[in-house]
């Protein structure tokens, strides 16, 4: 019986570090600079890019293609834009300081996509100039 408590202990405190550890990388990403062609594409400016513009983000980064393999898209942060828009619209109404930090987190989410398309975009550059040398 303790060695059951104490495992699933173990599995919180891990579940529990993973996802502040992938926060963190989010934050982190969002964090870096967002190209002038980018906010250009996505039609915003950005002191006002906010929560709102991450489905025009997601969508413009499933039209831009990866050209070296893997397609990686916004899974985990699709999923985590939409948890968070649906909790503050539970509990918006009763804690408006959710509302306030849910807003900052899908802002966040949407500053991740950008930086996305960006690295995408700089990356498909880089291939074609390195195909051209050839």
């Amino acid at each position: 019986m303790f060695s059951a408590v104490l495992f699933s202990i173990a599995i919180a405190a891990l579940a529990q570090f993973a996802l502040y550890y992938w926060r963190a990388v989010l934050s982190s990403v969002a964090a870096q600079p967002i190209s002038a062609r980018v906010l250009e594409a996505a039609n915003v400016v950005e002191p006002d890019l906010c929560g709102a513009d991450f489905e025009k983000l997601a969508g413009l980064l499933e039209l831009t293609p990866e050209l070296r393999g893997k397609q990686q898209g916004l899974g985990l942060v699709c999923a985590y834009y939409r948890f968070v828009g649906k909790l503050a619209d539970l509990f918006g109404g009763i804690a408006p300081s959710l509302m306030l930090w849910s807003e900052h987190e899908r802002a966040l989410c949407a500053r991740y996509a950008a930086v996305q398309i960006d690295h995408r975009l700089e990356a498909n550059l880089a291939q074609a100039a390195s195909l051209r040398s050839c």
